[in-house]
């Protein structure tokens, strides 16, 4: 399979680790574009959506937090935010918004032209699971070829990691999985923040469930993690 590529808008207002991050993101084959500030990367990204946006969170005039934000408003466009090391709380604001990964700065660029990849390839549907098709749940249908999802008749709106989430779930009702089990069979990483999987489990209630305090679909089994729960297929 030939590797994805696509369009990437690299958002940082430090130009020697711009510089690098597109030098690695063209070696892999991707178009890039570099702008320095939040105001001029979110009028570009709506203007003309890239296929990827790598942000950084610390932007002058505009934050990347709001950049994220405001992007999400109009776009499913996929996001990998740039965060420092101690901005715990800063990154899983940045995936409630809607943020599909993140890369821990110090970083390696190699390592997040990796992570690029894999958002891009799960993006544009090139990790499709064997023997895909129409997943249901009563007026919940995913059609898993083209990469659509809609409830009750009406298109839902899920970035990558959301779709891809809820894929795989909805692939194995009843079974339970732990937090690192997701986190190694949706997100492919073998070590990671686990609490990146709760985030994406809350923003998928929020879309898909009837009363997302009370959730039948994405249920919590206590101290293992989650599962579906009984699915017509």
């Amino acid at each position: 399979m030939s590797e994805v590529t696509g369009r990437i808008l690299v958002v940082d207002d430090d130009p020697t680790v711009a510089e690098v991050v597109a030098r690695y993101l063209l070696r892999d084959g991707h178009d890039v574009e570099c702008v320095p500030d939040g105001r001029m990367a979110l009028s570009k990204a709506l203007e003309n959506p890239p296929d990827l946006v790598v942000l950084d969170l610390m932007l002058p005039g505009m934050d990347g937090l709001e950049v994220c934000r405001q992007l999400r408003e109009h776009s499913p466009v996929p996001v990998v935010m740039l965060t420092a090391l101690g901005e715990e709380a800063d990154r899983l604001t940045g995936l409630e918004m809607g943020a599909d990964d993140y890369v821990v700065k110090p970083f390696s660029p190699r390592e997040l032209a990796l992570r690029v990849r894999s958002v891009l390839r799960r993006a544009q549907g090139a990790l499709v699971p064997a023997g895909s098709g129409l997943l249901r749940d009563g007026d919940l249908v995913v059609d898993v070829s083209a990469h659509e999802a809609s409830l009750d008749g009406k298109p839902l709106s899920l970035t990558a990691r959301e779709f891809d989430l809820l894929v795989y779930l909805l692939d194995h009702p009843r079974q339970a999985f732990t937090r690192e089990q997701l986190l190694e069979h949706v997100w492919g990483w073998s070590f990671g923040d686990s609490s990146t999987v709760t985030v994406h489990v809350r923003r998928l209630r929020e879309k898909i469930e009837p009363d997302p305090t009370n959730p039948t679909r994405i249920q919590t089994v206590w101290g293992v993690g989650y599962r579906y729960g009984d699915a017509a297929r």
